[in-house]
Protein backbone atom coordinates (compact mmCIF):
# COMPACT_ATOMS: atom_id res chain seq x y z
CA UNK A 1 0.00 0.00 0.00
CA UNK A 2 1.28 3.50 -0.70
CA UNK A 3 1.22 5.03 2.75
CA UNK A 4 1.19 8.72 3.53
CA UNK A 5 4.34 10.21 4.98
CA UNK A 6 4.35 10.94 8.68
CA UNK A 7 3.55 8.97 11.82
CA UNK A 8 1.55 5.84 11.18
CA UNK A 9 -0.43 3.25 13.09
CA UNK A 10 -0.84 -0.27 11.79
CA UNK A 11 -4.40 -1.60 11.77
CA UNK A 12 -4.09 -4.88 9.95
CA UNK A 13 -5.80 -8.21 10.15
CA UNK A 14 -4.99 -11.53 8.52
CA UNK A 15 -6.26 -12.01 4.99
CA UNK A 16 -7.53 -8.44 4.57
CA UNK A 17 -6.59 -5.53 2.40
CA UNK A 18 -7.78 -1.93 2.47
CA UNK A 19 -11.21 -0.35 2.45
CA UNK A 20 -12.27 3.26 1.97
CA UNK A 21 -15.14 5.40 0.85
CA UNK A 22 -17.37 4.50 3.81
CA UNK A 23 -19.29 7.08 5.73
CA UNK A 24 -21.87 7.21 8.52
CA UNK A 25 -25.21 6.10 7.16
CA UNK A 26 -23.63 4.00 4.44
CA UNK A 27 -23.12 6.70 1.79
CA UNK A 28 -20.10 6.19 -0.49
CA UNK A 29 -17.89 9.24 -0.27
CA UNK A 30 -14.42 8.25 -1.38
CA UNK A 31 -12.54 8.79 -4.59
CA UNK A 32 -11.48 5.30 -5.74
CA UNK A 33 -8.96 6.80 -8.12
CA UNK A 34 -6.71 7.96 -5.30
CA UNK A 35 -6.85 4.74 -3.26
CA UNK A 36 -4.17 2.06 -3.30
CA UNK A 37 -4.17 -1.46 -1.90
CA UNK A 38 -1.57 -2.99 0.35
CA UNK A 39 0.84 -5.40 -1.28
CA UNK A 40 0.64 -7.36 1.98
CA UNK A 41 -3.05 -7.78 2.85
CA UNK A 42 -3.68 -6.93 6.47
CA UNK A 43 -0.69 -4.57 6.78
CA UNK A 44 -2.47 -1.21 6.77
CA UNK A 45 -0.84 1.82 8.33
CA UNK A 46 -2.94 4.72 9.54
CA UNK A 47 -1.25 8.13 9.39
CA UNK A 48 -2.01 9.89 12.69
CA UNK A 49 -0.03 13.05 12.00
CA UNK A 50 -2.14 16.11 12.78
CA UNK A 51 -5.02 14.06 14.19
CA UNK A 52 -7.72 16.05 15.96
CA UNK A 53 -11.27 15.69 17.24
CA UNK A 54 -13.98 17.35 15.18
CA UNK A 55 -17.44 18.17 16.48
CA UNK A 56 -20.11 17.26 13.92
CA UNK A 57 -23.23 19.37 14.38
CA UNK A 58 -24.72 18.67 10.95
CA UNK A 59 -28.40 17.83 10.71
CA UNK A 60 -27.64 14.89 8.42
CA UNK A 61 -26.45 12.95 11.42
CA UNK A 62 -29.05 11.94 13.95
CA UNK A 63 -27.43 11.72 17.36
CA UNK A 64 -29.71 8.93 18.56
CA UNK A 65 -32.50 6.70 17.37
CA UNK A 66 -34.13 3.55 18.67
CA UNK A 67 -31.31 1.27 19.78
CA UNK A 68 -28.61 3.28 17.95
CA UNK A 69 -26.40 6.16 19.10
CA UNK A 70 -24.33 8.23 16.65
CA UNK A 71 -21.41 10.07 18.18
CA UNK A 72 -20.68 13.68 17.20
CA UNK A 73 -16.95 13.62 17.82
CA UNK A 74 -15.15 11.88 14.99
CA UNK A 75 -11.36 11.88 14.87
CA UNK A 76 -10.00 13.57 11.75
CA UNK A 77 -6.89 12.08 10.19
CA UNK A 78 -6.02 14.80 7.65
CA UNK A 79 -2.90 13.14 6.25
CA UNK A 80 -4.11 9.58 5.75
CA UNK A 81 -4.87 8.82 2.10
CA UNK A 82 -4.67 5.03 1.95
CA UNK A 83 -7.43 2.44 2.03
CA UNK A 84 -8.53 0.64 5.21
CA UNK A 85 -10.51 -2.58 4.98
CA UNK A 86 -11.06 -3.19 8.67
CA UNK A 87 -13.92 -2.28 10.94
CA UNK A 88 -13.83 -3.03 14.66
CA UNK A 89 -16.57 -3.94 17.12
CA UNK A 90 -16.49 -4.27 20.89
CA UNK A 91 -19.54 -6.33 21.85
CA UNK A 92 -20.38 -5.96 25.51
CA UNK A 93 -23.29 -7.08 27.64
CA UNK A 94 -25.28 -3.89 27.02
CA UNK A 95 -23.76 -2.12 24.00
CA UNK A 96 -21.98 -2.87 20.73
CA UNK A 97 -19.35 -0.22 19.99
CA UNK A 98 -18.32 0.17 16.35
CA UNK A 99 -15.31 2.05 14.93
CA UNK A 100 -14.57 2.42 11.22
CA UNK A 101 -12.56 4.64 8.89
CA UNK A 102 -13.95 6.79 6.09
CA UNK A 103 -12.42 9.20 3.59
CA UNK A 104 -13.54 12.80 3.47
CA UNK A 105 -16.18 13.50 0.81
CA UNK A 106 -14.27 16.55 -0.47
CA UNK A 107 -11.07 15.85 -2.36
CA UNK A 108 -9.82 19.29 -1.28
CA UNK A 109 -10.20 18.37 2.40
CA UNK A 110 -8.11 15.22 2.01
CA UNK A 111 -7.53 12.54 4.59
CA UNK A 112 -10.30 10.81 6.44
CA UNK A 113 -11.74 10.16 9.86
CA UNK A 114 -12.49 7.53 12.47
CA UNK A 115 -16.25 7.21 13.02
CA UNK A 116 -17.90 6.05 16.25
CA UNK A 117 -21.36 4.55 16.70
CA UNK A 118 -22.95 2.18 19.21
CA UNK A 119 -25.96 -0.13 19.27
CA UNK A 120 -27.81 -1.86 22.08
CA UNK A 121 -26.54 -5.42 22.17
CA UNK A 122 -30.06 -6.83 22.18
CA UNK A 123 -30.51 -5.02 18.84
CA UNK A 124 -27.34 -6.47 17.33
CA UNK A 125 -29.19 -7.11 14.08
CA UNK A 126 -29.19 -3.33 13.55
CA UNK A 127 -25.41 -3.36 13.85
CA UNK A 128 -25.12 -6.22 11.36
CA UNK A 129 -27.38 -4.37 8.92
CA UNK A 130 -25.11 -1.33 9.24
CA UNK A 131 -22.01 -3.44 8.66
CA UNK A 132 -23.67 -5.07 5.67
CA UNK A 133 -24.24 -1.62 4.17
CA UNK A 134 -20.59 -0.71 4.77
CA UNK A 135 -19.56 -3.91 3.05
CA UNK A 136 -21.75 -3.22 0.00
CA UNK A 137 -20.37 0.30 -0.31
CA UNK A 138 -16.85 -1.09 -0.06
CA UNK A 139 -17.45 -3.59 -2.86
CA UNK A 140 -18.96 -0.86 -5.01
CA UNK A 141 -16.10 1.56 -4.39
CA UNK A 142 -13.10 -0.71 -4.86
CA UNK A 143 -13.41 -2.55 -8.15
CA UNK A 144 -14.39 -6.01 -9.28
CA UNK A 145 -12.07 -8.02 -7.04
CA UNK A 146 -11.18 -6.05 -3.89
CA UNK A 147 -9.48 -7.64 -0.88
CA UNK A 148 -11.88 -9.06 1.66
CA UNK A 149 -13.43 -6.88 4.34
CA UNK A 150 -12.46 -7.99 7.85
CA UNK A 151 -14.16 -7.49 11.22
CA UNK A 152 -11.89 -7.11 14.24
CA UNK A 153 -14.01 -8.15 17.23
CA UNK A 154 -13.46 -7.95 20.97
CA UNK A 155 -15.56 -8.24 24.12
CA UNK A 156 -17.58 -11.22 25.28
CA UNK A 157 -19.93 -10.90 22.32
CA UNK A 158 -17.03 -11.53 19.93
CA UNK A 159 -17.39 -15.16 21.01
CA UNK A 160 -21.14 -15.29 21.54
CA UNK A 161 -21.95 -13.77 18.14
CA UNK A 162 -18.92 -15.03 16.20
CA UNK A 163 -20.82 -17.50 14.01
CA UNK A 164 -23.67 -15.08 13.41
CA UNK A 165 -21.36 -12.29 12.22
CA UNK A 166 -19.55 -14.63 9.85
CA UNK A 167 -22.81 -16.05 8.51
CA UNK A 168 -24.57 -12.71 7.96
CA UNK A 169 -21.62 -10.74 6.59
CA UNK A 170 -19.64 -13.51 4.94
CA UNK A 171 -16.33 -12.03 6.11
CA UNK A 172 -13.39 -13.02 8.28
CA UNK A 173 -13.87 -12.25 11.97
CA UNK A 174 -10.71 -11.91 14.05
CA UNK A 175 -11.32 -12.13 17.80
CA UNK A 176 -9.01 -10.11 20.03
CA UNK A 177 -8.48 -10.21 23.78
CA UNK A 178 -10.75 -7.73 25.56
CA UNK A 179 -8.33 -6.48 28.22
CA UNK A 180 -5.45 -6.07 25.79
CA UNK A 181 -7.65 -4.08 23.41
CA UNK A 182 -8.71 -1.76 26.24
CA UNK A 183 -5.07 -0.96 27.03
CA UNK A 184 -4.05 -0.48 23.38
CA UNK A 185 -7.02 1.83 22.85
CA UNK A 186 -6.33 3.89 25.96
CA UNK A 187 -2.60 4.20 25.20
CA UNK A 188 -3.50 5.41 21.70
CA UNK A 189 -5.87 8.07 23.04
CA UNK A 190 -3.39 9.22 25.68
CA UNK A 191 -0.42 9.58 23.34
CA UNK A 192 -1.86 10.29 19.88
CA UNK A 193 -5.03 12.38 20.10
CA UNK A 194 -4.79 15.98 21.33
CA UNK A 195 -7.54 17.21 23.69
CA UNK A 196 -8.80 13.68 24.29
CA UNK A 197 -7.86 13.22 27.96
CA UNK A 198 -9.11 15.66 30.59
CA UNK A 199 -9.69 16.18 34.28
CA UNK A 200 -13.06 17.23 35.66
CA UNK A 201 -14.21 19.52 38.45
CA UNK A 202 -17.17 21.84 38.97
CA UNK A 203 -14.93 24.88 38.56
CA UNK A 204 -13.10 23.49 35.50
CA UNK A 205 -15.34 20.95 33.76
CA UNK A 206 -12.84 19.99 31.05
CA UNK A 207 -9.17 20.58 31.83
CA UNK A 208 -7.26 18.99 28.95
CA UNK A 209 -3.96 17.30 29.77
CA UNK A 210 -0.87 16.44 27.76
CA UNK A 211 0.57 12.95 27.92
CA UNK A 212 3.42 12.58 30.41
CA UNK A 213 6.79 11.33 29.09
CA UNK A 214 6.26 8.20 31.17
CA UNK A 215 2.57 7.40 31.03
CA UNK A 216 3.03 4.21 33.07
CA UNK A 217 2.04 2.92 35.52
CA UNK A 218 -1.64 3.75 35.77
CA UNK A 219 -4.98 2.25 36.76
CA UNK A 220 -7.74 1.85 34.18
CA UNK A 221 -11.26 1.66 35.58
CA UNK A 222 -13.48 0.46 32.76
CA UNK A 223 -17.17 0.90 33.58
CA UNK A 224 -19.46 -1.05 31.31
CA UNK A 225 -22.25 -3.38 32.38
CA UNK A 226 -19.85 -4.37 35.16
CA UNK A 227 -16.56 -2.80 36.21
CA UNK A 228 -12.98 -3.97 35.65
CA UNK A 229 -9.94 -2.35 37.25
CA UNK A 230 -6.66 -2.95 35.44
CA UNK A 231 -3.14 -2.07 36.54
CA UNK A 232 -1.05 -1.13 33.50
CA UNK A 233 2.72 -1.25 34.01
CA UNK A 234 3.87 -0.79 30.40
CA UNK A 235 2.89 -1.39 26.76
CA UNK A 236 0.68 -4.49 26.82
CA UNK A 237 1.78 -5.20 30.38
CA UNK A 238 -1.33 -5.34 32.50
CA UNK A 239 -3.10 -7.18 35.28
CA UNK A 240 -6.76 -7.12 36.24
CA UNK A 241 -6.58 -6.33 39.94
CA UNK A 242 -10.26 -6.04 40.80
CA UNK A 243 -13.68 -4.75 39.89
CA UNK A 244 -17.31 -4.79 40.92
CA UNK A 245 -20.56 -6.16 39.54
CA UNK A 246 -22.29 -2.85 40.34
CA UNK A 247 -21.87 -0.92 37.10
CA UNK A 248 -23.82 0.46 34.17
CA UNK A 249 -25.93 -2.68 33.90
CA UNK A 250 -27.02 -2.20 37.52
CA UNK A 251 -28.09 1.39 36.87
CA UNK A 252 -29.91 0.43 33.68
CA UNK A 253 -31.57 -2.63 35.23
CA UNK A 254 -32.85 -1.06 38.44
CA UNK A 255 -34.19 2.04 36.71
CA UNK A 256 -35.90 -0.18 34.13
CA UNK A 257 -37.82 -1.66 37.07
CA UNK A 258 -38.52 1.65 38.80
CA UNK A 259 -39.26 3.93 35.85
CA UNK A 260 -40.71 3.91 32.36
CA UNK A 261 -37.40 4.93 30.78
CA UNK A 262 -36.30 2.72 27.89
CA UNK A 263 -32.79 3.96 27.11
CA UNK A 264 -29.68 4.71 29.11
CA UNK A 265 -29.71 8.33 27.91
CA UNK A 266 -33.28 8.80 29.15
CA UNK A 267 -32.19 7.54 32.55
CA UNK A 268 -29.23 9.93 32.66
CA UNK A 269 -31.55 12.79 31.71
CA UNK A 270 -33.87 11.89 34.59
CA UNK A 271 -30.93 11.81 36.97
CA UNK A 272 -29.88 15.26 35.79
CA UNK A 273 -33.30 16.66 36.72
CA UNK A 274 -33.45 14.90 40.08
CA UNK A 275 -32.53 15.81 43.65
CA UNK A 276 -31.14 12.87 45.59
CA UNK A 277 -31.96 14.50 48.94
CA UNK A 278 -35.57 13.50 48.26
CA UNK A 279 -34.68 9.85 48.90
CA UNK A 280 -31.17 9.76 50.40
CA UNK A 281 -30.47 10.27 54.09
CA UNK A 282 -27.81 12.96 54.35
CA UNK A 283 -25.41 13.84 57.15
CA UNK A 284 -27.47 16.99 57.68
CA UNK A 285 -30.59 14.88 58.24
CA UNK A 286 -28.82 13.20 61.14
CA UNK A 287 -26.74 16.01 62.67
CA UNK A 288 -28.70 19.02 61.49
CA UNK A 289 -25.47 20.44 60.06
CA UNK A 290 -21.99 19.45 58.88
CA UNK A 291 -19.98 16.89 60.84
CA UNK A 292 -16.84 18.99 60.62
CA UNK A 293 -14.73 16.93 62.99
CA UNK A 294 -14.38 14.14 60.43
CA UNK A 295 -14.75 16.34 57.35
CA UNK A 296 -18.30 15.48 56.32
CA UNK A 297 -20.52 18.17 54.80
CA UNK A 298 -24.23 18.26 55.59
CA UNK A 299 -24.90 17.25 51.97
CA UNK A 300 -22.78 14.08 52.23
CA UNK A 301 -24.85 10.93 51.65
CA UNK A 302 -25.05 8.93 54.87
CA UNK A 303 -27.42 6.28 53.49
CA UNK A 304 -28.52 5.76 49.89
CA UNK A 305 -32.33 5.60 49.76
CA UNK A 306 -32.18 5.99 53.55
CA UNK A 307 -35.32 8.16 53.71
CA UNK A 308 -37.46 5.82 51.66
CA UNK A 309 -38.67 3.42 54.34
CA UNK A 310 -39.55 6.12 56.84
CA UNK A 311 -41.26 8.36 54.29
CA UNK A 312 -43.04 5.47 52.58
CA UNK A 313 -44.40 4.26 55.90
CA UNK A 314 -45.62 7.78 56.69
CA UNK A 315 -47.24 8.00 53.24
CA UNK A 316 -49.02 4.67 53.75
CA UNK A 317 -50.39 5.82 57.08
CA UNK A 318 -51.54 8.99 55.39
CA UNK A 319 -53.21 6.91 52.68
CA UNK A 320 -54.95 4.70 55.21
CA UNK A 321 -56.55 7.84 56.60
CA UNK A 322 -58.13 8.32 53.17
CA UNK A 323 -55.86 11.13 51.99
CA UNK A 324 -53.69 9.44 49.41
CA UNK A 325 -52.93 6.32 47.44
CA UNK A 326 -52.95 2.96 49.15
CA UNK A 327 -50.24 0.37 48.63
CA UNK A 328 -50.80 -1.55 45.43
CA UNK A 329 -52.74 1.15 43.58
CA UNK A 330 -52.90 -0.10 39.96
CA UNK A 331 -52.21 3.33 38.46
CA UNK A 332 -49.50 5.09 40.49
CA UNK A 333 -48.36 8.50 39.21
CA UNK A 334 -44.83 9.11 37.99
CA UNK A 335 -43.72 10.43 41.36
CA UNK A 336 -44.64 7.15 43.11
CA UNK A 337 -46.77 9.08 45.59
CA UNK A 338 -43.97 10.61 47.65
CA UNK A 339 -40.88 9.78 45.61
CA UNK A 340 -40.00 11.25 42.24
CA UNK A 341 -38.42 8.96 39.69
CA UNK A 342 -35.91 11.72 38.89
CA UNK A 343 -34.77 11.75 42.52
CA UNK A 344 -34.46 7.97 42.58
CA UNK A 345 -32.44 8.09 39.36
CA UNK A 346 -30.02 10.63 40.72
CA UNK A 347 -29.61 8.74 43.98
CA UNK A 348 -28.80 5.51 42.15
CA UNK A 349 -26.33 7.27 39.86
CA UNK A 350 -24.54 8.70 42.90
CA UNK A 351 -24.57 5.35 44.72
CA UNK A 352 -22.97 3.44 41.83
CA UNK A 353 -20.46 6.20 41.01
CA UNK A 354 -19.41 6.67 44.64
CA UNK A 355 -18.96 2.93 45.06
CA UNK A 356 -16.80 2.68 41.95
CA UNK A 357 -14.79 5.74 42.96
CA UNK A 358 -13.98 4.40 46.42
CA UNK A 359 -13.02 0.93 45.17
CA UNK A 360 -10.84 2.55 42.48
CA UNK A 361 -9.08 4.60 45.15
CA UNK A 362 -8.47 1.52 47.31
CA UNK A 363 -7.01 -0.38 44.34
CA UNK A 364 -4.78 2.55 43.41
CA UNK A 365 -3.60 2.79 47.00
CA UNK A 366 -2.87 -0.93 47.20
CA UNK A 367 -0.86 -0.90 43.97
CA UNK A 368 0.74 2.54 44.51
CA UNK A 369 -0.80 4.17 41.43
CA UNK A 370 -1.32 7.93 41.27
CA UNK A 371 -3.05 8.21 37.90
CA UNK A 372 -6.52 6.73 37.42
CA UNK A 373 -8.26 6.69 34.01
CA UNK A 374 -12.01 6.13 33.88
CA UNK A 375 -13.42 4.62 30.69
CA UNK A 376 -16.52 2.77 29.57
CA UNK A 377 -19.94 3.63 28.22
CA UNK A 378 -21.46 4.19 31.68
CA UNK A 379 -19.82 7.63 31.85
CA UNK A 380 -21.11 9.04 28.54
CA UNK A 381 -19.55 12.44 29.29
CA UNK A 382 -22.18 12.90 32.00
CA UNK A 383 -21.18 15.76 34.35
CA UNK A 384 -22.68 14.29 37.54
CA UNK A 385 -20.96 10.95 36.99
CA UNK A 386 -17.56 12.50 36.27
CA UNK A 387 -17.84 14.95 39.14
CA UNK A 388 -18.74 12.14 41.57
CA UNK A 389 -15.85 9.92 40.45
CA UNK A 390 -13.37 12.80 40.43
CA UNK A 391 -14.49 14.03 43.86
CA UNK A 392 -14.25 10.54 45.32
CA UNK A 393 -10.64 10.11 44.17
CA UNK A 394 -9.66 13.57 45.37
CA UNK A 395 -11.45 13.18 48.72
CA UNK A 396 -10.11 9.76 49.66
CA UNK A 397 -6.56 10.47 48.44
CA UNK A 398 -6.51 13.96 49.99
CA UNK A 399 -5.66 15.38 46.60
CA UNK A 400 -2.67 13.12 45.98
CA UNK A 401 -4.27 11.12 43.14
CA UNK A 402 -5.85 12.32 39.93
CA UNK A 403 -8.87 11.04 38.00
CA UNK A 404 -8.78 11.34 34.20
CA UNK A 405 -11.60 11.03 31.67
CA UNK A 406 -11.75 10.66 27.89
CA UNK A 407 -14.00 12.08 25.20
CA UNK A 408 -14.25 8.63 23.60
CA UNK A 409 -14.44 6.76 26.89
CA UNK A 410 -16.78 4.08 25.58
CA UNK A 411 -14.61 3.08 22.62
CA UNK A 412 -11.32 1.99 24.20
CA UNK A 413 -11.83 -1.67 23.33
CA UNK A 414 -13.11 -1.04 19.82
CA UNK A 415 -10.22 1.30 18.99
CA UNK A 416 -7.77 -1.18 20.52
CA UNK A 417 -9.14 -3.92 18.26
CA UNK A 418 -8.92 -1.55 15.30
CA UNK A 419 -5.25 -0.90 16.07
CA UNK A 420 -4.37 -4.39 17.25
CA UNK A 421 -1.64 -5.09 14.70
CA UNK A 422 0.24 -1.84 15.04
CA UNK A 423 3.98 -1.86 14.26
CA UNK A 424 6.65 -1.37 16.88
CA UNK A 425 7.35 2.27 15.94
CA UNK A 426 4.50 4.61 15.16
CA UNK A 427 2.77 7.79 16.20
CA UNK A 428 3.43 11.43 16.90
CA UNK A 429 5.55 10.57 19.92
CA UNK A 430 7.77 8.14 17.99
CA UNK A 431 6.21 5.20 19.79
CA UNK A 432 5.99 4.79 23.51
CA UNK A 433 6.60 1.09 22.81
CA UNK A 434 10.07 1.95 21.53
CA UNK A 435 10.89 3.57 24.87
CA UNK A 436 12.89 1.05 26.84
CA UNK A 437 11.70 -0.05 30.25
CA UNK A 438 14.96 1.29 31.60
CA UNK A 439 14.04 4.75 30.31
CA UNK A 440 10.62 4.51 31.93
CA UNK A 441 12.20 3.46 35.21
CA UNK A 442 14.73 6.29 34.95
CA UNK A 443 12.01 8.89 34.44
CA UNK A 444 10.05 7.49 37.36
CA UNK A 445 13.13 7.55 39.61
CA UNK A 446 13.83 11.17 38.64
CA UNK A 447 10.27 12.11 39.52
CA UNK A 448 10.46 10.39 42.89
CA UNK A 449 13.95 11.62 43.66
CA UNK A 450 15.47 8.15 43.92
CA UNK A 451 19.26 7.77 43.41
CA UNK A 452 20.54 5.98 40.33
CA UNK A 453 21.50 2.37 41.07
CA UNK A 454 24.82 2.94 39.28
Amino acid sequence: MSASSGPTVNVGGGGSGGVAGLRQGGAETGNPGRHTFSSHPGDVKINVEGAFIVEDNSQTRNEASDGVHYERKDIRLPHHTGVVSHVAVDIGGSLVKLVYFSHEPSSRAGGGRLNFINFETERIDLCLDFLQQLKQNYLKANGADPPQLCVMATGGGAYRYYDKIREVLGVDVLREDEMECLIIGLDFFITEIPQEVFTYSETEPMGFTEARPDIYPYLLVNIGSGVSMIKVSGPRQYQRVGGTSLGGGTFWGILSLLTGARTFDEMLAMAERGDNSGVDMLVGDIYGSDYGKIGLKSTTIASTYGKVFRMKRAAERHAEDGEGLTNGDPNPPNDFGTFKIEDMSRSLLYAISNNIGQIAYLQSEKHELRHIYFGGSFIRGHPQTMNTLSYAIKFWSRGEKQAYFLRHEGYLGAVGAFLKRQPQNWGRRNSFEAMSLARVASLRDDREGKPDSN
